[in-house]
């Protein structure tokens, strides 16, 4: 699963995910992207399984890009535990992805076969996406 190598000591505040996002909304190395309709938390997990959809029906042929990564812990604490005695313990990792971002592109496939990769990475995610080819307005 993808994690952060290092991390700072302290456990982080929430990061809003509202908005549009700032920069990241155009496809700079694929042919055809990904795009978030909506904004959200996106698990470690859900990206993995993602990027198996898309590399799994390309059959391993052409070239994949991530470009969402989780460096935001989420903690949780112990069941059965009472209320209080401070922060629980980091859990799992999430990206925040804001509407508009680029989240993964495809190159180096034929169109429908990249829209069907595209198609079947969006039912592992639990947003709204729109697949652009490049030059579209994402």
């Amino acid at each position: 699963m993808l994690m952060p190598k290092r991390t700072k000591f302290r456990r982080p505040h929430r990061v809003s995910y509202e908005g549009k996002v700032k920069g990241r909304n155009e496809i700079l190395n694929g042919d055809w992207a990904l795009v978030a309709q909506e904004g959200a938390w996106i698990t470690n997990r859900q990206i993995e399984a993602a990027r198996i959809a898309i590399t799994r029906h390309m059959k391993r042929v052409g070239k994949v890009w991530i470009n969402i990564f989780p460096h935001l812990a989420k903690t949780k604490k112990p069941l059965e535990v009472r209320m209080g005695s401070g922060k629980g313990a980091p859990d799992h990792w999430v990206a925040v992805v804001k509407a508009g971002k680029i989240m993964f592109e495809v190159n180096g496939v034929s169109e429908g076969v990249a829209q069907e990769a595209l198609r079947l990475a969006s039912h592992k995610l639990p947003i709204k996406t729109k697949i652009v080819k490049r030059g579209e307005q994402a």
